[in-house]
């Protein structure tokens, strides 16, 4: 069963730190099996508190999404996107 991860950027705090994490998180794709559904395209809030973009991926299982989350390259590039914005992220399992 596939699973999602959605990223929410709610606020910049370091547009540089932001930079980076773009230079980085790329590699930490490399083998694993996942699919990019959005990543900053064109949004609109309807409920809720504005958000400056969204991310959303899918990964084969909800596992399989995990461990990339978790896995040291992407533990590491995220430190640039924990200091570069704040975010909200969630995994849900699919049909």
């Amino acid at each position: 069963m596939a699973a999602y991860m959605v990223f929410t950027r709610e606020k910049t705090l370091n547009q540089g730190e932001l930079d980076t994490y773009m230079k980085v998180v790329g590699p930490t794709f490399e083998g694993r099996e996942f699919t990019s559904h959005t990543v900053y395209g064109k949004h609109e809030t309807l409920e809720g508190p504005p958000v400056e973009g969204v991310v959303i991926l899918s990964f084969p299982t909800y596992e399989a999404a995990l461990d990339w989350y978790n896995s040291p390259a992407y533990v590491a590039a995220r430190e640039h996107r924990f200091k570069g914005a704040e975010y909200r992220a969630v995994i849900v399992q699919g049909l």
